[in-house]
């Protein structure tokens, strides 16, 4: 018809036979799983967690206090333990900081820079999370090993890096340089630059905008990273058993030493470094929950 507005568009919903328009409570409802089903599956999660996880853990402290609490205590004093448990100490209180620093500078340089090689950069971060440990550890051998490529110039100036303390905290901080980075680097992404653009403009230096107005702003993430880290330092077995020359009381770490006293049948003992590991594990757990709780309520 001449003069009409034009018609609008019109969308056709087709309703199945026997549905009643406002039934979508009642076909939601209907979806679910009926009780049977739902705690077959809840039993079955529960079945998995109790003998693959809860289990496992359980035998780990009832094996290290088989002896009583006196035998416990009196393997984790022995001078061999004690140098290991130092040795792991070390190694991480040296490879996490720089860990942090690597991975706030990564971060920064990725999330608010444009740079050819970009790419590439991204790329090796992730590569110890694709590399056995046990490769990494090879690698380093062959590069500062006796007979690696810079051994000779490392013997002559009387530099010792693998069997001794330095190879160890090198390869524990290869392994796990990538955690910080990863766990910030997508905070940075997110939040983008505004806050810092604004600070630039009214004169904030570099350092200023990072430590007042970056860092703040990714803290949980950054915590978060160091945890996972912290861990995994104190963990590593594969890397640092290729580097250290498995030297007693000089060059072994906690999972080191536990693999030694296993071996010589001392279970109370490689059960009772075993049960220090296993609540590292069990507090970096709970600290994650906690930051991640942080995290989705910042």
């Amino acid at each position: 018809m001449a003069g009409a507005p034009p018609s609008a568009a019109v969308t056709t919903v087709v309703i199945p036979p026997g549905v009643h328009p406002g039934a979508a409570g009642t076909n939601r409802a209907a979806l679910a799983d009926p009780p049977l089903i739902r705690w077959l599956l809840i039993g079955l999660s529960l079945a998995f967690l109790g003998l693959f996880v809860a289990l496992p853990i359980t035998a780990v402290f009832v094996e290290a206090l088989r002896k009583g609490l006196s035998a416990y205590v009196a393997a984790i004093a022995e001078p061999e333990t004690r140098a290991a448990i130092r040795l792991t100490l070390l190694t991480a209180v040296i490879s996490v900081p720089l860990n942090l620093i690597f991975g706030v500078t990564a971060a920064w340089l990725i999330s608010k820079y444009r740079f050819p090689g970009k790419s590439a950069l991204i790329t090796l971060i992730d590569l110890p999370f694709s590399v056995s440990p046990v490769i990494s550890g090879l690698v380093f051998v062959l590069l500062l090993g006796a007979r690696g490529v810079l051994g000779p110039w490392l013997e002559a100036r009387d530099i010792h890096i693998i069997f001794a303390v330095p190879g160890i905290i090198l390869a524990t901080t290869f392994v796990t340089f990538p955690f910080v980075a990863r766990e910030v680097l997508p905070i940075m992404q997110d939040l983008g630059n505004d806050e810092e653009e604004v600070a630039l403009t009214l004169g904030a230096s570099g350092w200023q905008i990072l430590f007042q107005i970056t860092l703040p702003k990714v803290r949980w993430g950054l915590l978060y990273g160091v945890v996972l880290c912290n861990a995994r330092a104190m963990g590593e077995f594969g890397a640092v058993s290729v580097v250290s020359g498995h030297i007693r009381g000089m060059t072994n770490t906690m999972p080191l030493q536990v693999e030694i006293l296993y071996n010589e049948y001392d279970s109370v003992g490689a059960f009772a470094i075993a049960s220090l590991l296993t609540l590292l594990a069990l507090v970096t757990l709970v600290l994650k929950k906690v930051i991640e709780g942080k995290q989705v309520h910042r």
